[in-house]
């Protein structure tokens, strides 16, 4: 990439948002100027003439991208509202209709990939509600808008220039090339670069259709998912019962034990029946705390989370695909009373921790994995459940006013 050409101006994005300054006044003044750095960076990186001087020369400045970028959610989301409103009865019967109806597609992939195919389908629902809404916005006006932004500049130009090749490839028209307003692209949401690698042309028409071709869509989230390390032999993990004297402080995706191990420890399957005896390693997850419904979860699920790097979307996607596959509710459901925790009251946790003497990491209003081992460490030192899930009796004690529960 061209950085001497395009770290000026995306600097002085950065100083002009620093004074105050009207992004449209820069968008207006000073776009057109990256753009013409982003056509440079285009010709190094091979792209053709024509579609740098009538594609790219084209893009325009998005001003909603902008806004949508810096728009940081309020709330943390409670784990029972999260998997309500995507996990429902709805989706999971229209999943299964899916399922049936594309069987002998999704039979295929799974031979080529050894991606079971209820959980493409899971992917392809929490995604794209199944194909049913891609987003409306011209991936590379998008793209550009960003590539000209200071924040991730250097990421999303080489997403730019991905849809570029894309393009030059003959796969889509660029009018035809919609998404969501950070660039993902067709049924499976892949990232220009993600497509690139492992789109697939399944239906053999000579293009790679992850808009209008389900076949294209269902081999290439499964090539991509083998191609990041899912291991056909396991599941994503399952729901398990706990003892009643359980150490929540072994909770969390940084400590793994064998089934072997988890059994010995008094761990059983959802139905109080006997954990396998084997050697496969699963780390512990109480999304909503010891009220809640626990999980083991084994590698299947780090590979989940590369696709989305969200403990929530990983657990949503590997019940979505047991729901499809047959598997009923979960056993035990979250609480339905857990508040939204705003990033305000999330902010106040982490300085109270962090003046007890545990360390949540950099505060930033965010409830993650370090803030909840953080948790875990001072409810034990407290003498409370160990669960890391900020409940009313941790907000008391550390002397945070709990918020209320919406109805």
């Amino acid at each position: 990439m061209q950085k001497n050409l395009l770290r000026p101006l995306v600097n002085a994005v950065l100083l002009l948002s620093t004074f105050g300054l009207n992004s449209s006044v820069w968008a207006s003044e000073t776009f057109e100027q990256c753009v013409v750095g982003l056509q440079d960076t285009a010709r190094n990186q091979g792209i053709s003439p024509q579609t740098v001087d009538q594609v790219l020369a084209k893009v325009n400045y998005l001003d909603k991208v902008i806004e949508l970028d810096r728009r940081q959610p309020e709330f943390t989301t409670p784990f029972s509202e999260y998997l309500g409103l995507r996990v429902t009865e709805q989706k999971v019967k229209k999943g299964r209709e899916l399922y049936h109806q594309y069987r002998d597609l999704l039979q295929r992939v799974t031979r080529e990939t050894g991606v079971p195919g209820h959980y493409l389908v899971a992917f392809w629902g929490l995604e794209t509600n199944f194909g049913t809404y891609f987003g409306k916005m011209s991936t590379l006006d998008s793209l550009a808008t960003l590539a000209c932004d200071p924040r991730r500049s250097e990421y999303f130009t080489q997403e730019l220039m991905s849809a570029l090749k894309i393009i030059d490839s003959g796969d889509i028209e660029p009018e035809r090339m919609q998404g969501s307003w950070a660039g993902a692209l067709g049924h499976v949401q892949f990232m220009p670069s993600v497509f690139l690698k492992y789109a697939r042309d399944a239906d053999k028409d000579g293009t790679r259709d992850l808009w209008g071709s389900v076949p294209d869509a269902m081999l290439s989230a499964g090539t991509f998912l083998k191609g990041i390390g899912w291991k056909p032999q396991l599941r994503w993990g399952r729901e398990v019962l706990l003892p009643k004297d359980f150490n929540y402080r072994l909770a969390g995706l940084g400590q793994t034990k064998s089934l072997a191990e988890w059994k010995e420890l008094g761990l059983t399957d959802a139905f109080g029946r006997s954990l396998a005896n084997v050697n496969i390693q699963a780390s512990l997850l109480v999304p909503a705390g010891h009220a809640g419904p626990a999980f083991l979860v084994y590698d299947n699920f780090e590979v989940i989370m590369r696709w989305n790097r969200s403990e929530y979307y990983a657990l949503a996607v590997g019940h979505l695909a047991d729901r499809i596959a047959g598997a009923g509710p979960l056993q035990n459901t979250p609480p339905a009373d857990s508040p939204r925790l705003s990033r305000v009251i999330v902010l106040q946790l982490q300085e109270k921790l962090i003046a007890y003497g545990v360390d949540p990491g950099t505060p930033d209003g965010i409830l993650g994995p370090a803030t909840r081992k953080a948790l875990r460490e001072y409810q034990h030192q407290e003498g409370l459940v160990a669960d890391g899930y900020p409940d009313a009796t941790t907000f008391a004690r550390l002397g945070v006013s709990f918020p209320a529960v919406e109805q």
